[in-house]
């Protein structure tokens, strides 16, 4: 059974963005006669509710397939968003099915073709989906041995298996598709079935090659934007000038009038299909409509009261008594951090093509949840979820924004009107203003602690953003911790490692305020309140890595330091910087990363997930920040956007600790959430600037 996870830890959820009006015929047409799936695929909810459990399919043949020639081809609703999965499952299968990674090929993301799975996200694929294929490939492995036991009239506990091939004691060996045939194997996988633990693994836990990293480099790979299929044509849809207006008046003649050009309007969707992305460009200025508009919404610059002040009490976590944990105090601290909602700014852009053949949709789409878009898609267009198949291409980043299918239901709408297959690309201005954002969130914290250095009280409150890493790693007797969910101003939803990063700036950044306040070394004072043996690891780890003790201090540079866990990885960061005071400017001059997420599956893999997450993490602690007002975006292009350029980039060291003890968890997202809070802390060390709120240096070092 999976790990139960709470669905408010992992990821906003919105109700249909589009429902369109169909009349009696046109739903008649739309809900014609499906085609048999392939494998027995529950239809996936819309919210992954407590309990789901993506590993309920018991059949060997429903994850693996042996082919005649020892072909090994893997099933899994997971999808690769640039994460390397891809890799690190083929590593897995291989690993315990005792064949060559070559021989491996994973079919992912796709409704037809792979079991139900709630989607790419929570860093779940290592510690959920690998095992689970670990375990399909075990019991695909005790079969074949049976297989050769029969076929052989041998003791099958005699047998072995490597390199793809069954070997007997005498030295006779068969390949596995011999023995299969290319049959399925419809066995059941055994709930007891035997897996080979960490240290006895051979493929996995060493480093691999990208797996189809050649075509991705050579632009041989084909993403959603460079699919065609036969009669295809170009989509654009029509935005509204701010969000909440509603259409009052719609008049498409013109557009119409272009040779070969589909106008659809249905409600407040409207939108155009035509033979190329000139002439859909150019019917979509041809459009001419009036506005209603929202009422007035907040801006950037007042947006932190707002959510303040439309927080709902939420459901606070309490240990023990604040008040007496703060009368014990020698030291007391108040103090209100902030965190701007920012883009995710994937190097895709979201995409999708969509066909109706026969009454039946088939959406070809870069999203982290197939089953759920498939969903939405089966609720926008009033089709049984059968009749709607998803298929996720290898897709250029997600970072948690890609959750909901908006251009699949796009072009499954203008492909429904035209009557031809159609691809809709969103530009970057729409990516940057129609796509959800990471959430902004106002975080509140009052503490105390003795001149030992012992913490006695800890009360942490956030608004908006969420919950995860809200509880305080260290140990202290008197906590309160609340979420306070907010009226938010605009689309918000899951961002890597979601609110994490925002409570974890707010909790090492007052960390630091308050070992000032008694005159504790930063690094000591974490230790002293942290019992946590692995998250203790990391943060010594990072900080002899990086000579913390050793580091001497010179005008205009500082050190900082902070650490963190969430979902099952252990995090700690050091990083070095150099301010002007003049200039007002901040240069990182190196950062230190230790990271420990148990058994490494691809040392590699895990490495450029570390250094990646970082990279992205420099963004959203310095000058990543959605700017708005009214409805309206006011930074919606590259050009306005600030994210990290090479230049910003530092030397990064990254240490790897391996605990083949442990199980293995996800990294992708837990190595961001330290990075923001050690820069802010080692800015303070070098200019005496506290800054509470990210980014740090939106417009250069100011006294805050």
């Amino acid at each position: 059974m999976a790990e139960r996870i709470e669905p408010e830890r992992y990821e906003f959820t919105e109700p249909a963005r589009y429902r369109f009006d169909l009349n009696r015929r046109q739903f008649l047409e739309a809900t014609g006669a499906g085609v048999v799936v392939l494998l027995a695929a529950r239809p996936g909810p819309a919210v992954f509710a407590e309990g789901d459990d993506e590993a309920q399919e018991d059949r060997i043949s429903a994850w693996l397939h042996v082919a005649e020639d020892g072909a090994v081809t893997v099933y899994t609703g997971k999808v690769e968003v640039g994460q390397d999965i891809r890799t690190s499952l083929t590593q897995t299968v291989a690993d315990e099915l005792h064949v060559s990674p070559a021989v491996v090929k994973l079919v992912m993301g796709d409704t037809d073709l792979t079991p139900y799975d709630a989607g790419t996200f929570g860093s779940r694929t290592t510690p959920q989906m690998g095992p689970q294929l670990r375990r399909a490939s075990a019991a695909a492995r005790a079969v074949l041995l049976g297989l050769a036991a029969q076929r052989w009239s041998v003791d099958a506990g005699t047998l072995s298996l490597a390199d793809g091939r069954v070997r007997d004691a005498s030295g006779r060996t068969i390949g596995i598709g011999e023995l299969t045939a290319g049959e399925r194997l419809v066995q059941t996988i055994d709930a007891s079935v035997s897996t080979m633990p960490a240290e006895r693994w051979t493929v996995a836990g060493a480093p691999l090659e990208k797996v189809a990293g050649r075509d991705i480099v050579t632009g041989r790979h084909r993403y959603t934007a460079d699919l065609r299929v036969p009669g295809m044509l170009i989509g654009r849809v029509l935005r509204a000038p701010a969000f909440g207006a509603t259409l009052a008046s719609f008049d498409g003649g013109a557009a119409q009038a272009l040779a070969g050009v589909v106008v659809v309007r249905d409600g407040d969707f409207a939108g155009v299909a035509a033979p190329d992305e000139l002439s859909a460009n150019r019917a979509l200025a041809l459009l001419r409509t009036q506005w209603t508009p929202a009422p007035s919404q907040p801006s950037h610059r007042d947006v932190f009261e707002h959510l303040k002040r439309t927080g709902s009490g939420g459901r606070p976590t309490a240990r023990g008594s604040i008040e007496a944990g703060l009368a014990a105090a020698d030291e007391r601290l108040e103090a209100t951090y902030a965190t701007a909602y920012i883009a995710h700014v994937p190097l895709e852009p979201r995409a999708a093509l969509a066909q109706w053949q026969d009454g039946r949709l088939t959406v070809w789409t870069g999203t982290q949840r197939p089953f759920s878009v498939r969903t939405e898609l089966a609720q926008a267009m009033r089709v049984p979820a059968e009749d709607v198949r998803v298929i996720v291409p290898d897709t250029g980043s997600g970072y948690g924004g890609k959750h909901t299918g908006d251009a699949a239901v796009e072009a499954a709408r203008l492909a429904r009107a035209a009557g031809r297959p159609v691809r809709v690309v969103w530009t970057r201005e729409e990516e940057f203003t129609w796509a959800y954002f990471r959430p902004a969130a106002h975080i509140e914290i009052r503490s105390g602690a003795r001149r030992d250095g012992t913490l006695t009280a800890w009360e942490m409150h956030n608004w908006n953003s969420g919950a995860s890493a809200l509880r305080t790693p260290y140990d202290v007797a008197n906590d309160v911790t609340a979420f306070h969910p907010s009226d938010t101003p605009l689309r918000q939803g899951s961002y890597r490692a979601l609110a994490a990063t925002a409570n974890t700036f707010a909790r090492e950044s007052h960390l630091d305020e308050l070992a000032a306040r008694v005159g504790m070394d930063p690094l000591a004072f974490r230790v002293r309140n942290l019992s946590d043996a692995r998250l203790r690891a990391v943060l010594v780890a990072a900080a002899e890595r990086f000579r913390w003790n050793d580091w001497s201090a010179s005008t205009g540079r500082g050190i900082g330091i902070a650490c963190g866990t969430e979902k099952g990885g252990y995090a700690a960061t050091c990083a070095e910087v150099e301010t002007d005071a003049a200039r007002g400017s901040v240069r990182i001059v190196r950062i230190v990363q230790a990271f420990e997420c148990g058994a490494i599956v691809n040392p590699v893999g895990l490495r450029n997930q570390v250094e990646g997450a970082v990279v992205m993490g420099l963004g959203g602690a310095l000058f990543e920040a959605i700017e708005f007002e009214d409805g309206r975006i006011l930074n919606p292009r590259l050009s306005q956007y600030r994210v990290p350029r090479q230049s910003d980039v530092p030397p990064i060291e990254t240490v790897l600790l391996d605990r083949k003890d442990l199980p293995s968890a996800g990294a992708g997202e837990t190595p961001i959430i330290t990075v923001a809070p050690a820069l802010g802390n080692a800015i303070f060390r070098a200019s005496g600037i506290r800054l509470r709120s990210l980014p740090l240096v939106p417009h250069g070092l100011q006294a805050g």
